[in-house]
């Protein structure tokens, strides 16, 4: 992996590089204008820091120095691998690869060459926000894009051969071929049943596999788009604390989210981060993943640039966020410089915030000053969600995708996926693809065959006897207990917690309820439930019980 510190680093303190405070020439090996009469047009362009000509715009570099030609050709190589990873396959070797590359920069301005006119106005037209957003992400701040048309003799342009080869991926190509004179293909793009069936299928596996190494801020992983809970309300909470006021202008200096995988963590981490670019744009975000900053630190260590990589969070750093920072288990020395790393902003009063897949005390393999820090500000935890919270994120989400679906195909699906809302969201997507591909509306029906639901049962009635047997087992009480005059508090709690979820899971009165609760009159009913809806919003411990009731019953 190659590592890049922001350029805008460099720009801002230019007495850096005239007190050789910062390894400059490591990094843009710029020439001498004095010296170079013979110089070719410019590769790279700066300001000239020297005093006594200061109006000179740009630096001139020898087309022959291999040196500068290695820099160019590292950062496009940054650039374009992460317009690849925004594309598709099939449109990144139409209109990028051997089509796109980089030729100058300039203090504001970076200059690309387009192959041909037509692959210019295509990325101008399409593609020019990936392309403004991949220059920020390497080289850490805002140019002007400037694309150039490369002329060619070549009859057939580097466009049309990578289109050709996307054809040939995607397609069934026949050549038929004699003779040079007369080349024919036969082409069959008819998609038959199966092959709709494999792209709806595809659609969910692309969703599903959310691991990536090089992490930009999702913009859609907003607060807006969380759909909040019981299981996650103090995870939310928090975020949202965090994103209005981080490091020490807040509470939580360090947050820690926990859950088990598929249940929102790595939203509230990029919502977090939108938010505080939007509050406080001059903060410098670093958002990754565990594994990610392990690789960059092996890196550093093979090359022997371990203080360009403590310098690079030490100096450049306001928020750290690091995903799944479990990886970071039976790694000891990444371990060693993730704890200088911890110490280093902590002392600042930088925001950290890490996301993992237990409590810090539950991960082998850490150590136990790492286990510490971890724990140092909030840790919160998400639960799975419970069916009402489901059926919100399927109807949000299925808002977001423009589909239509029934009452029941939702209470189906929420019935059905109860542990991973990623594979929650993922069914809706997979639903999306199969009716836009088989052009099909859905019933309920379609829904069972394409989610592969045929053969579940239908979900049993939840009635008053059921919840009453649940919480009993739950809180280790008898449902005689639930149903007596004791006024004992821990007891009190329980029988009031019954009344909530009976009210809320079954199809029982107020009056039902109290009469099954020893006798007791609908306004105890009442008061029971908001006796526990107002304890939900303060008592983390009550959530976690209320939605692991749910997940039982």
């Amino acid at each position: 992996m190659i590592i890049f510190l922001p350029l805008t680093f460099i720009y801002k303190q230019p007495w850096a590089i005239m007190n050789n405070e910062f390894p400059f020439s490591n990094f843009l090996k710029l020439a001498d204008n004095n010296n170079d009469n013979d110089a070719n047009p410019s590769l790279l362009a700066k300001k000239s820091l020297n005093n006594n000509d200061l109006s000179q715009d740009v630096f001139e570099s020898k087309k022959d120095e291999k040196g500068n030609l290695e820099d160019i050709k590292l950062i496009e190589y940054e650039i374009l691998s992460n317009i690849k990873a925004s594309l598709t396959s099939q449109k990144y070797h139409a209109y990028i690869e051997n089509c796109l590359s980089l030729k100058s920069i300039e203090l504001e301005k970076i200059n690309f060459s387009a192959s041909t006119p037509f692959i210019k106005n295509i990325i101008q037209t399409h593609y020019l926000n990936i392309l403004k957003d991949s220059v920020v992400s390497v080289l850490g701040k805002e140019y002007k894009i400037n694309i150039l048309v490369t002329s060619t003799n070549e009859s057939l342009s580097s466009n049309n051969k990578n289109i050709l080869k996307s054809i040939n991926d995607s397609c069934n190509i026949i050549p038929q071929i004699s003779s040079a004179k007369n080349a024919s293909f036969s082409l069959d793009l008819t998609p038959s049943h199966s092959d709709l069936v494999t792209q709806a299928e595809s659609e969910l596996i692309k969703h599903m596999d959310s691991d990536q190494l090089n992490i930009a801020i999702d913009p859609k992983k907003t607060f807006s788009s969380f759909v909040v809970g019981h299981s996650n309300n103090i995870a939310y909470a928090s975020a949202q604390a965090v994103s209005k006021k981080p490091g020490t202008l807040g509470e939580y200096p360090s947050l820690y989210i926990y859950s088990n995988s598929g249940l929102g963590k790595t939203h509230l981490l990029h919502a977090i981060a939108n938010e505080i670019k939007h509050n406080y744009p001059k903060l410098r975000i670093c958002i990754m993943t565990g594994r990610e900053f392990m690789n960059e630190f092996v890196n550093s260590f093979q090359s022997n640039t371990n203080l360009l990589f403590r310098k690079k969070y030490s100096e450049e750093v306001d928020i750290l966020m690091i995903d799944d920072i479990h990886e970071f288990k039976g790694k000891k020395g990444t371990q060693d410089e993730f704890f200088h790393v911890f110490n280093e902003l902590h002392g600042k009063g930088k925001q950290l915030v890490f996301t993992s897949d237990q409590h810090p005390t539950e991960i082998d393999g850490i150590s136990e000053r790492i286990v510490t820090r971890l724990q140092w500000g909030l840790c919160v935890d998400i639960q799975q969600p419970d069916f009402e919270t489901r059926i919100a994120i399927l109807k949000s989400k299925a808002q977001e995708l423009d589909l239509f679906l029934s009452d029941d195909i939702f209470s189906l699906i929420a019935s059905s996926i109860k542990k991973n809302i990623r594979a929650l969201e993922g069914s809706l997507i997979h639903l999306h693809a199969f009716s836009s591909f088989m052009k099909t509306e859905l019933d309920i029906e379609l829904v069972k065959q394409a989610l592969r639901l045929n053969n579940m049962a239908e979900p049993e009635d939840i009635t008053l006897d059921r919840v009453a047997k649940v919480i009993a087992k739950h809180y280790r009480f008898t449902i005689v207990d639930l149903k007596s005059k004791t006024r004992k508090q821990e007891l009190v709690k329980t029988r009031h917690i019954a009344m909530y979820l009976s009210q809320k899971m079954t199809k029982s009165t107020l009056s039902e309820i109290g009469s099954f609760y020893g006798g007791r009159d609908h306004s105890t009913v009442i008061n029971a439930i908001k006796n526990i809806e107002d304890r939900l919003k303060i008592d983390v411990e009550l959530s976690r019980d209320i939605v692991t009731i749910e997940n039982n019953l």
